[in-house]
């Protein structure tokens, strides 16, 4: 449908890690099968050493044999060796010790966030001073473009619920001769890529083909940084990826749809703590619009 179509190498973390995980497991496992051998063979030698041998034939404790207690010790430690590898290493390795780490940060920056909050909202002025505007490479403008129904919707399977002729023309006069960041089910929207725009698709997918030109990233970060050398990139969707940019970008160009609808993919609520609106061009409907909508610009504050 694209034409020629290349192959570009893709890692995914998530699987690095748990390939590691998983060779790191089978290496406790095998060490923990060698030394049950190695016991199993000991124990068989000792036995051999004192019945047959003679070796400390007469050494007893508590009227047992030495090689008992020998046995018994070296069965301890085998045991102790099984306890490490299916209980502590497994559930309270340094993976746990980071969940847990990760768990204790969250929790104390869920209670700064909430007091933020508090005093954002008593003392708005002196918040607005002393919160640093989020920074993206190269100084750059990061905008999020979209089009919301008034319950935020934005979409249903993977499909825009309207069509608002003056939207998808302020779309192409805003976005023509730029970066546009979108996740994989957004690029997979499009019948073939937009024109005159330089396409940048986040995907986990491993060997994700794409026509030549569109850049391929493993992240968001990974967008923007692919996304430097533009001044004015936007970000076009999906729903996962307007809940991550929503923290960092520096403006959002929001039609808003008088209207509510049905659906799957949602956009985030606009939080007037941290944005103000700019800008607003209201439009009623007519024989090209089905519904009435306004052109606003938020801006962080």
């Amino acid at each position: 449908m694209f034409g020629k179509k290349k192959e570009i190498p893709q890692i995914d973390k998530e699987q690095l890690q748990l390939i590691e995980n998983a060779q790191k497991r089978i290496k406790q496992k095998k060490s923990l099968y060698v030394h049950f051998v190695v016991f199993l063979i000991g124990a068989v030698f000792l036995i051999l050493a004192n019945t047959v041998l003679g070796i400390g034939k007469t050494v007893m404790f508590f009227n047992l044999n030495w090689f008992v207690y020998a046995i018994l010790a070296w069965l301890f430690l085998f045991l102790y060796h099984a306890f490490n590898v299916f209980i502590t290493n497994r559930f309270m390795g340094k993976d746990w010790e980071q969940k847990q780490l990760d768990k204790l940060v969250a929790k104390q920056q869920n209670k700064i966030n909430t007091l933020k909050a508090k005093v954002e909202k008593e003392h708005p002025l002196v918040m607005t001073k002393q919160t640093p505007k989020p920074k993206t490479p190269a100084q750059t403008q990061l905008t999020i473009i979209v089009a919301a129904a008034k319950n935020d919707v934005i979409g249903k399977d993977n499909k825009l619920i309207w069509h608002l002729r003056d939207d998808l023309k302020r779309f192409k006069t805003l976005t023509s001769g730029h970066h546009i960041i979108m996740g994989r089910k957004t690029f997979e929207s499009f019948p073939k890529p937009l024109p005159n725009r330089t396409h940048v698709v986040i995907t986990r997918q491993a060997n994700y083909q794409v026509p030549d030109g569109v850049i391929v990233v493993n992240s968001l970060k990974d967008a923007i940084d692919a996304s430097r050398n533009d001044q004015q990139p936007y970000i076009i969707g999906g729903g996962e990826i307007y809940k991550e940019a929503i923290k960092i970008v520096d403006k959002v160009e929001l039609t808003r749809v008088h209207h509510a609808f049905e659906g799957d993919t949602y956009f985030p609520q606009i939080d007037p703590l941290h944005w103000k609106e700019t800008d607003r061009k209201d439009h009623t409907k007519d024989d090209n619009h089905d519904y009435d909508f306004s052109f606003i610009t938020y801006e962080r504050l």
